[in-house]
């Protein structure tokens, strides 16, 4: 029998998508190009690219796949920096969203665009996250939080993950899994598995909370070094800047 992840994805009664994937576009070590041919072999049905606060990377790639035969769809997200540096993540939209604004304005924002609010690698202390009380503020007073990222096999999602399905169980949220993947070679380590097999079903099933969150065995693909180094430097250096440059030009 073949491992879950080797099963060719029209062979599966459910979809999978990896919703968590940055590119080059931000601080992730794949060009959109290497992300396509990566994802063709990996029997994920969907994709999302979420950058941070761009949307750019996402665009191009799904415009990439548009132009080609492939058997997977692209979701156009963003991991957008909201007030206090905290993460959120945006699923379904078309056009960036302003920076460091409080998370109620900035759902609103992803909402009117007909988006979708997901809480990434939440109550992590590695990187700026939800914790607990915002996220029960957030529910207590119906803004759209829809899904949280259950299972994030990075450094940042993984020390949460147990406490984080715990209090899921009374949160009642989407479980969603994403890679977090900044290495080409992580892609779909982490995954949601959702009723049906396109983006439109992933997207009915994430609101009707019947996605599940899943991982790939461990060991996950081996990075050399040099990659942490590069990838550390764009996450550290060149993403910083390229935030303070959106932020001028957009005047928020």
């Amino acid at each position: 029998m073949l491992p879950t992840s080797e099963i060719p994805n029209t062979a599966r009664a459910r979809g999978r998508g990896d919703m968590h994937i940055h590119t080059t576009h931000s601080d992730g070590l794949g060009t959109p190009e290497e992300i396509i041919r990566h994802t063709e072999q990996s029997g994920l049905d969907v994709i999302a690219i979420a950058d941070h606060d761009t949307v750019t990377g996402a665009l191009a790639v799904r415009e990439l796949v548009a132009r080609g035969h492939y058997a997977f769809e692209v979701i156009v997200g963003v991991e957008v920096t909201t007030a206090r540096g905290v993460h959120l993540l945006a699923l379904f939209i078309e056009e960036p969203l302003p920076l460091f604004r409080s998370l109620e304005y900035t759902m609103e924002l992803i909402s009117r665009q007909g988006g979708i609010c997901i809480a990434p690698h939440p109550l992590s202390p590695l990187t700026p996250s939800m914790g607990r009380g915002q996220i029960e503020r957030l529910l207590a007073a119906k803004h759209p939080l829809v899904g949280v990222e259950t299972l994030n096999p990075s450094p940042a999602g993984r020390i949460t993950r147990a406490k984080l399905q715990r209090l899921n169980k009374r949160w009642g949220l989407a479980e969603v899994g994403g890679s977090d993947a900044h290495f080409v070679c992580r892609i779909g380590t982490a995954y949601t598995d959702f009723d049906g097999h396109s983006a439109a079903d992933f997207r009915a099933s994430l609101l009707a909370s019947t996605t599940r969150a899943g991982e790939t065995p461990l060991p996950h693909p081996a990075v050399p070094f040099t990659d942490y180094l590069r990838q550390s430097a764009r996450s550290m250096v060149l993403n910083p800047a390229q935030k303070i440059q959106r932020r001028l030009l957009r005047g928020t």
